[in-house]
C-alpha cells in the first residue's frame, strides 16, 4: 500500500463510489461512517490553503470554493466539507 495514492487507499477501504475534489487531495481528512457513510470529508482551512497558491486574496479563494465546491450538489456522495478552524483555535486556547 505504500505506493498508492490517498484516493486508491481511501477506495479500498470504502469503495469506489467516493466522490472527491479535484485538487485537494491534501485537505482530505477522512471517510464519514453511520448515516450517510461513504462521504469523503475535507477540512476548508487546508482547501483555502491550497486556492491560496494561485488566488489573489484569501476572500477570493473562500469566495471561489464556496460558489464552486462548498455548494455544489453532487448526488448523495457528495463530499462534506468541515471548517476545522474554529475547532483548532479553540484547543489551542484551552491548552494554552
Amino acid at each position: 500500500m505504500e505506493n498508492k495514492d490517498i484516493r486508491q487507499e481511501l477506495a479500498d477501504v470504502h469503495g469506489d463510489e467516493l466522490l472527491f475534489a479535484d485538487g485537494y487531495d491534501s485537505a482530505i481528512i477522512g471517510v464519514s461512517v453511520g448515516h450517510q457513510s461513504g462521504r469523503v470529508v475535507y477540512s476548508t482551512s487546508k482547501m483555502i490553503e491550497a486556492c491560496m497558491e494561485w488566488a489573489d486574496s484569501y476572500e477570493d479563494a473562500v469566495e471561489w470554493l464556496e460558489f464552486n465546491t462548498f455548494n455544489a450538489y453532487v448526488g448523495d456522495n457528495t463530499p462534506i466539507y468541515i471548517d476545522t478552524e474554529l475547532l483548532q483555535d479553540s484547543y489551542k486556547e484551552d491548552r494554552g
